[in-house]
């Protein structure tokens, strides 16, 4: 059975304690302070004294380990100690396979150090990053093979962990808000219901009772927010899965509206990548040869929806419903008609 890569990062800090001749004896909670301090930093409260007990015991029986470690608990001293006082596992590193696979999940953490929301954690991941670049610091950086998309944090985020709060708690939220669409500021009393993330944009789904209606902010829009202390109650049900059940982005599903089969084809290569990437978790294949692939979405038509099936430009033919196809055609007609011939 695999051994899990932090424990084996403990098991070596744990050896260290205990070879330290400064600080004999170190007791259970001085061994699992030591732990969290250098995986996690100081006072995250990670790790418990059972999970420092069954490290102890895994590196004294352990057959996987091979460290057989010669640990016992001297009673006077109230601490722990090597029988073999020229016992130590520093011998013993962790593979490359291990090192690089706790690196890989360290560098996607660090893409979000700068979330608000992670901020609480954001001394943790720092000690995380540290530790694992100093120990490769003769290997080549990480981005020269491998490279993450870089997450650009949007305006109106730092509003994210308010919102949370307001949403968990079912408290009151008054905002000001400006669409893009008008040039003013409106103002609305807001149940606070869902977070939702599409396209590096978050939003958040509320019940508003002037409209009667659940409505989509998206969180850079938001000119202020006030967060009350006052309760709402539910005035009307709401399920986050099935308000975006037929919805591709942020476009929820009408409360009247039906979803559309709509069916398009698109040639071979590029329709390999939907084949592997679906648009929605509906998608079907229902007809493949060597010029096309054709699929079937059952979504609501929304703009998102849209975006996606005119980037395909030429390689893609939409086939049914005709109104859908009509109106995708004219899309193409508005779009041909910026390029005027000289």
């Amino acid at each position: 059975m695999p051994i899990n890569k932090y424990a084996l990062m403990r098991y070596r800090i744990i050896d260290r304690c205990l070879t330290n001749s400064a600080r004999p004896f170190p007791s259970r909670e001085d061994l699992r302070a030591a732990c969290e301090e250098q995986l996690y930093g100081l006072g995250s409260g990670i790790i418990s004294l059972s999970t420092i007990d069954k490290d102890i015991a895994s590196m004294k029986n352990e057959g996987d380990l091979g460290y057989y470690a010669p640990i016992a608990y001297d009673r006077a001293r109230k601490g722990y100690y090597y029988a073999d006082e020229n016992y130590t596992i520093s011998e013993m590193s962790l593979g490359e396979d291990e090192l690089s696979s706790i690196r890989f999940a360290a560098a996607i953490l660090d893409q979000f150090r700068n979330v608000p929301i992670l901020n609480t954690y954001g001394h943790a991941i720092d000690k995380i990053v540290s530790r694992l670049s100093m120990a490769q610091e003769d290997d080549e950086q990480i981005n020269q093979y491998i490279q993450f998309e870089q997450n650009v944090v949007s305006k109106g985020i730092e509003r994210l962990a308010p919102l949370l709060k307001a949403i968990k708690e079912r408290k009151l939220v008054y905002l000001d808000y400006q669409s893009f669409r008008e040039n003013k500021v409106k103002n609305y009393e807001v149940h606070p219901k869902l977070l939702k993330e599409y396209d590096d944009r978050w939003y958040l789904i509320g019940y508003v009772p002037d409209r009667k209606a659940h409505l989509t902010f998206g969180l850079e829009r938001i000119v202020d927010a006030i967060f009350s202390e006052s309760h709402y109650q539910n005035t009307l049900p709401f399920d986050a899965l099935a308000f975006f059940q037929y919805s591709i982005g942020i476009t929820e599903t009408k409360a009247k509206a039906k979803p559309e089969k709509i069916v398009f084809r698109i040639k071979t290569i590029p329709g390999r990548l939907v084949k592997t990437q679906p648009l929605h978790s509906s998608q079907q294949v229902t007809k493949e040869n060597d010029e096309f692939i054709e699929f079937q979405l059952n979504v609501y038509p929304s703009p998102e929806l849209f975006a996606k099936l005119m980037s395909f430009g030429a390689d893609l033919e939409i086939i049914s419903p005709e109104k859908i196809r009509l109106r995708f055609k004219e899309n193409l007609l508005q779009a041909l008609a910026q390029y005027p011939h000289p």
